[in-house]
């Protein structure tokens, strides 16, 4: 073998062994990312474990302590309310951990059964609504601070009635028959106020001006001496629960109305029971007794 071929042959042997060496060691390289991610894989579940290990010791810690709060909170006589969108009450949150779809029905669990709860007294209020008497009406004390017929109604005033509130209110009154303008201008009366709003002949009336009332004569009711501008009327034995607007399909004042009488002494009632301003007197008819009031 001449040594030209001989050293042919151990180039090609170099190149061989070069190339072999080369794939193995890109091999070992792609073994070693591999196990290098694997590694790093580990060590950050290992650190999220970690993570939501320690999280969860703090969340603990935290509802605890928050737990403890409510509780010292309430032995000191501090109401506990619903959070902000939640029908989840502040102290039974503490006892929810977490935002897994377990806890997630738990909060959901919680809600239904606090609107269940609600729903049983508001059926209680639901049934005291029915009772439905004077207490419902909300008489007050007005001054008529200007009145002038009705532009297109010869039988109706049109009030400004000071009732004690920023503004007088707009009364519309058949009373144009029964008491001259003269007498009205100035006067104190007693008002249901919390009738809905209503259009008589194009003007919007916000109350009514009770009279004592018989097929022969009207009168407008006087209040006693000292009686003022928003003084409340109450009615002895029939707490005051007013409305702040009675819904015309419950025919309160309708229901409450037969019942509403002067009596014998010419005093307004409700079922015998009195008409009064607390501290100041009851509300009378000038002249008619045992006559509606209306």
């Amino acid at each position: 073998m001449s040594v030209r071929i001989f050293m042919r042959k151990m180039s090609n042997n170099a190149t061989l062994k070069l190339i072999n060496n080369a794939e193995k060691a890109e091999k070992r390289l792609a073994e070693l990312k591999s196990k290098l991610e694997e590694v790093k894989k580990f060590k950050v579940e290992e650190k999220i474990k970690q993570l939501n290990q320690e999280n969860e010791s703090l969340l603990s810690q935290v509802e605890k302590a928050k737990a403890e709060l409510i509780r010292l909170e309430t032995l000191n006589g501090k109401k506990q309310y619903l959070l902000p969108g939640k029908n989840v009450l502040l102290s039974e949150q503490a006892n929810i951990k977490g935002n897994t779809v377990e806890n997630v029905q738990k909060i959901e669990k919680r809600e239904k059964e606090v609107k269940k709860s609600k729903e049983k007294p508001a059926q209680a209020v639901t049934s005291n609504e029915l009772t439905v008497d004077v207490r419902k009406l909300d008489f007050r004390i007005g001054k008529i601070v200007e009145i002038n017929k009705h532009p297109d109604a010869d039988s109706l005033y049109v009030e400004k009635i000071d009732c004690g509130e920023q503004n007088p209110r707009t009364v519309v009154s058949g009373l144009v028959n029964h008491v001259p303008i003269d007498e009205m201008r100035e006067r104190i009366v007693m008002v249901l106020c919390n009738l809905k709003p209503v259009k008589m002949r194009g003007v919007t009336s916000e109350a009514m001006v009770m009279c004592a009332s018989s097929p022969e004569k009207v009168e407008v009711l006087i209040p006693p001496n000292g009686a003022a501008p928003g003084d409340l009327v109450s009615c002895e034995g029939y707490p005051r629960e007013p409305e702040a607007q009675m819904n015309p399909k419950k025919k309160i004042f309708e229901t409450c109305a037969p019942d509403l009488k002067t009596n014998h002494q010419g005093v307004a009632c409700y079922k015998g029971s009195p008409l009064i301003i607390p501290g100041k007197g009851p509300i009378t008819a000038p002249t008619l007794k045992d006559v509606q009031v209306k």
